[in-house]
């Protein structure tokens, strides 16, 4: 399950802005994507990943992928760093 991956991923970066930004940057091995997040949010993440070569997964719930990042907020994009 991509929660699991969230929970054992040493380094993750949370939020869409902080994505595209680590993605310019090199350091993002996969991006996991609340499917019921709104896609005006996401988009240019995903946009980001595919010219980037980045493996894309997708989750149910940014309710639930914020809560395996520790938060008590939902979260639309989270990478997992290197």
């Amino acid at each position: 399950m991509s929660y699991e991956k969230v929970n054992q991923a040493k380094k993750t970066v949370i939020g869409t802005k902080q994505t595209v930004k680590a993605i310019h940057g090199g350091h993002v091995t996969e991006i996991l994507v609340a499917r019921d997040a709104d896609s005006r949010i996401t988009q240019s993440a995903i946009q980001t990943a595919q010219e980037n070569g980045v493996k894309i997964d997708y989750v149910e719930s940014r309710i639930e992928l914020g809560k395996a990042c520790g938060l008590q907020v939902g979260a639309a994009v989270v990478a997992i760093t290197v």
